[in-house]
C-alpha cells in the first residue's frame, strides 16, 4: 500500500474512503456500513467524514463500521466554521466523538475559513492534541494564500494537510496552490476525486481507463494519485464500489495517456480562484 506522511508524522494510505452524502438514506446505511469494513479489508484505513454530512448522521454510519475495528482506521472529520471559536470547536469535537463512538479523532480540521479568528480556532486545536482527543489537525478549502497568512499564526506549525476540490476538471491548484505546498512541504489531501462522477462519460478519459483495463472512474483517481505527497478520499456508497476505486493503485499512467487527458482537460495557464463543492 503506497502512503503519504502528513506533516506531523502520521503515515496515512494515498487511496482512502470518502463519506459525502453517507446517512441521508436508512436504506443505504447497510452497503455504506459494508463499503468502509471492505476498504479496511483491502488496507485503505483513510476514511473522511464532517459533521456537516448529514448533519452528523455520515458520522454516525462511520462509528457503526468502525465498531470494533476502530484501530484499523485512520478517522478525519470536519468543524464547520460556524463552530469554530474556541470553545466551540472543543464542543463540535466531543459531538463528533459520541457520533463516531470513539475517544479520538486522528486528524480534526476546519471545513471552510469562516467568521472565527483563525488563532481562536488554532488554539482549540492544540487543546485538543494536548488531552489526545484529537492526533493531528489541518485545515480544509484554503488557498494558498490563505495557508501562508495561516503559517504567520501562533500554533500554526502543527499544521498537517490541507483537504482541497482538485480533479481533472478542476485542475487550477496545479497553478500556485500544489507548488506552494511542496515547496513548504504541506501534503494535499484532494476530495471529489472524479467531479462526482460528472467526468466519467469523457471519450479521452474511456480510451485511457480501456487502454488499461480499469474503469474510467480508476484511471480519473490514477490521473490525481500520479503525484507525490497527496492522498484522495473517493467517496463509495457499496463494496463493490471500493473494489473498483482501489483498481487505480496498479494504474501507471503513460506519457501518452497524461497529453491525451491534458488535451481534454487543458491545465490552467495562470491562477484562478479555488474552486469547492
Amino acid at each position: 500500500m503506497r502512503r503519504i506522511v502528513l506533516a506531523g508524522g502520521a503515515y496515512v494510505p494515498v487511496l482512502g474512503l470518502g463519506t459525502w452524502g453517507w446517512g441521508e438514506d436508512s436504506g443505504r446505511r447497510s452497503d455504506e456500513v459494508a463499503a468502509l469494513r471492505c476498504s479496511l479489508d483491502l488496507g485503505l484505513s483513510l476514511v473522511d467524514t464532517a459533521e456537516m454530512y448529514a448533519d452528523g448522521g455520515a458520522e454516525e454510519v462511520v462509528g457503526e463500521a468502525l465498531a470494533g475495528r476502530r484501530d484499523e482506521a485512520f478517522v478525519v472529520s470536519k468543524v464547520l466554521p460556524s463552530h469554530a471559536s474556541r470553545s466551540g470547536t472543543v464542543a463540535a469535537c466531543e459531538r463528533s466523538l459520541r457520533r463516531l463512538g470513539t475517544d479520538r479523532i486522528d486528524l480534526y480540521l476546519l471545513h471552510w475559513q469562516g467568521g472565527h479568528p483563525l488563532e481562536d480556532t488554532i488554539a482549540a486545536f492544540g487543546s485538543l492534541v494536548d488531552v489526545g482527543k484529537i492526533r493531528f489537525w489541518g485545515v480544509s478549502n484554503f488557498d494558498h494564500r490563505a495557508l501562508a497568512d495561516l503559517g504567520q499564526l501562533p500554533g500554526s506549525g502543527g499544521l498537517a494537510t490541507d483537504q482541497v476540490l482538485y480533479n481533472l476538471s478542476r485542475g487550477g491548484p496545479e497553478y500556485d496552490l500544489l507548488p506552494w505546498c511542496v515547496e513548504n512541504e504541506l501534503p494535499v489531501m484532494a476530495y471529489s476525486p472524479i467531479e462526482q462522477g460528472r467526468i466519467l462519460a469523457d471519450a479521452t478519459l474511456g480510451d485511457v481507463a480501456a487502454g488499461h483495463g480499469v474503469s474510467p472512474a480508476a484511471a480519473a483517481l490514477a490521473w490525481v494519485l500520479r503525484r507525490d505527497s497527496l492522498c484522495t478520499i473517493p467517496k463509495a456508497s457499496s463494496p463493490q464500489h471500493v473494489r473498483d476505486n482501489a483498481t487505480a493503485l496498479d494504474v501507471e499512467l503513460t506519457w501518452d495517456d497524461l497529453e491525451a487527458l491534458d488535451r481534454a482537460f487543458p491545465p490552467p495557464n495562470g491562477p484562478r480562484a479555488l474552486e469547492v463543492l
